[in-house]
């Protein structure tokens, strides 16, 4: 399997057809199409049905493309290592975190390194909580920021971090002028919030359940600031993590505190055995002093607590008592 075989794949995945593949990768049309039977007589079947100038990918070419990428991203990484190394330069500091955190902590724990004599070098991609685990143990990445659980045996956890969910409301909803927002208040009310069943939308259920509540879902979505952006439009309560609704604020909207332990828990991860560089000891360092300062009532958790912390549901856990891991 060579690959410009797999470049060619790649670029009609996401051209949409021949043609478009060509111009992304500077070949004509005919090489991209050879290049493509090739590859399929290799592996022994379809990748995509012809229907014309078009072509649509097949169920199988959708699941190649996933290890395609996470390969190519991975050439890409080494190749920009060797030209760091060949150029006597610091190579990047790779980062994989779920949006939310990557959006509201990585920025930040940037900034508060910048007055450093030298500034970090950062390559920061989004990803879901389990490809950012992927990214780890396919080594594209150094440092992985994502919500628990993060179970893994082939991983690091550096330390947890647990913060109450928030509500956030249309400036104009009746319970905006609220300071505190009950469970039985916003399931009178459309809610919106996240799809997860297995992270924090299974404590989000949890925490209804037990009050007897059947609040009902006016939308539920892959990404919170989906569903902040939902508040916004006035469709409903959205019910997200902290680090949405505090570290991209929306004009328009309102945060309220929630009277109900519905926690937010997220780590930080690397590779075991793996040596941290000085950029990502200061940022996993700087990670932990923006989660405190952005954060309300955030605690700070050893990686010990990880089984506790999934275990207890919707209920708290007491802090570890010197805020630092063990």
């Amino acid at each position: 399997m060579e690959l410009h075989h797999l470049e060619a794949f790649s670029a009609v995945m996401s051209a949409g057809s021949m043609t478009g593949a060509g111009r992304l990768v500077g070949r004509s049309q005919p090489v991209i199409t050879r290049m493509i039977q090739e590859l399929e007589q290799e592996i022994g079947y379809a990748l995509f049905d012809r229907k014309g100038p078009r072509v649509t990918p097949t169920q199988r070419a959708f699941l190649l493309y996933d290890e395609v990428e996470r390969s190519l991203v991975g050439l890409a990484a080494i190749r920009a290592s060797a030209q760091a190394i060949g150029a006597d330069a610091a190579t990047p500091l790779r980062i994989a975190a779920t949006p939310a955190l990557g959006a509201a902590l990585v920025p930040r724990a940037i900034a508060a390194l910048a007055t450093r004599d030298t500034p970090l070098d950062v390559q920061l991609r989004s990803a879901s909580a389990e490809h950012v685990v992927q990214a780890l143990l396919a080594r594209t990445v150094e440092l992985g920021i994502a919500t628990l659980p993060l179970d893994h045996a082939t991983l690091d956890i550096h330390y947890l971090f647990e913060a109450p969910c928030v509500a956030v409301l249309h400036d104009a909803h009746p319970l905006a002028g609220h300071d505190l927002l009950t469970l039985p208040e916003i399931a009178k009310h459309p809610l919106v919030t996240v799809a997860n069943r297995y992270r924090l939308r299974r404590r989000i259920d949890a925490a209804f359940n037990e009050a007897g509540l059947h609040p009902r879902i006016a939308l539920e979505t892959n990404a919170s600031l989906n569903a902040v952006m939902a508040a916004q439009a006035q469709l409903g309560v959205a019910l997200v993590d902290p680090a949405t609704a505090f570290g991209t604020r929306i004009d328009g909207t309102v945060v309220r505190p929630i009277a109900a332990a519905i926690p937010f828990l997220y780590g930080v991860v690397t590779l075991p055995g793996k040596a941290l560089g000085a950029d990502a000891r200061a940022l996993i360092d700087a990670l932990v002093r923006v989660s405190l300062d952005l954060l309300p009532d955030a605690v700070q958790h050893p990686a010990s607590h990880h089984d506790l912390l999934m275990a207890r549901g919707a209920h708290p856990l007491q802090p570890h008592p010197t805020g630092v891991p063990a």
